[in-house]
């Protein structure tokens, strides 16, 4: 075992290292990208061939995007607002429910079941353009257009986020539901006191993932809502970039960056526990 796992660096990891470290900087390099491109002057953004790394790293795109927002009719701290309120609605909406469901599918007998974890499964297939047009139908027709459920409840549905949840619920030990059910344990006993607290991880993956998907949205402020009171920070962002044509460019990059800060900081907190998730959730 120790040979396979040693405590300090060993000589069989060589070739584990010559594998590992270009595959890292080859992951990482998009990454490194963004925060130097958020950084260039306006020639550099121009260069071709494309510069990878920043020679003479600037503010001005900051600075410009800033400039620009301060002259909005509609303030930035709106926007700001906004994307809070319906990244946090989502987010806890979300893992309510996809737990719930998780649950549901995993520990509970129920016919049909079979049925709905399959049409589940399909919905991973579905990309988001191939249901724009139902979605907006549906938001239309229920009359929840230019408010804020029109951003909160298209993305509350996570096909993805149920599946891992699901799968990780199938680890739980199926005695351990048997003994709570002798003891007396209702379903909401057995979902709130044994299920939620041994299935944290991928309660935290599932969180993880849809902060991801509703934090970088635009398509809710684009399609279902005209008022500009009511759009969030991304679209916000990605207008006044798209405005500014090509002296855009610079505060494009720069509201990249902004956008993209938070998704990997949360990342990095949180990778543990979805490494975890991604280790058990497809084991059976």
């Amino acid at each position: 075992m120790s040979k396979t796992n040693p405590k300090g660096f060993a000589k069989n990891q060589i070739p584990l290292y010559l594998y590992l470290i270009p595959l890292a900087i080859f992951m990482a390099a998009p990454i490194v990208f963004i925060i130097f491109h958020a950084f260039k002057p306006m020639d550099e953004l121009f260069l071709f061939p494309p510069r990878f790394l920043v020679y003479r790293p600037t503010l001005e795109n900051f600075t410009a995007l800033f400039r620009v927002s301060a002259a909005s009719t509609v303030p930035v701290s709106r926007y700001v607002f906004n994307s809070a309120l319906v990244t946090v609605s989502v987010v806890m909406l979300t893992v309510i429910t996809a737990s719930m469901a998780g649950f549901s599918l995993s520990k509970m007998k129920f016919r049909g079941k079979a049925a709905l974890f399959t049409i589940n499964n399909l919905a991973l297939m579905f990309v988001p353009a191939a249901v724009t047009i139902p979605r907006y139908m549906t938001i239309s027709n229920i009359g929840i257009d230019n408010t804020y459920l029109a951003h909160i409840l298209p993305i509350v549905a996570a096909p993805v986020i149920v599946f891992l949840i699901k799968q990780f619920m199938d680890q739980v030990p199926d005695s351990l539901i048997e003994a709570a059910t002798v003891d007396g344990a209702g379903a909401w006993r057995i979902y709130l006191g044994i299920m939620l607290p041994m299935t944290k991880p991928a309660l935290a993956t599932g969180a993880i993932l849809s902060f991801q998907m509703v934090w970088n949205n635009i398509e809710t402020s684009a399609l279902f809502t005209t008022s500009e009171s009511i759009r969030t920070l991304p679209f916000y962002m990605n207008t006044l970039a798209a405005a500014g044509g090509i002296a855009g460019q610079g505060m494009a990059a720069a509201a990249a960056l902004i956008m993209f800060v938070p998704n990997l900081l949360l990342f990095i907190f949180m990778q543990g526990r979805v490494m975890n998730t991604m280790a058990h959730s497809g084991l059976k």
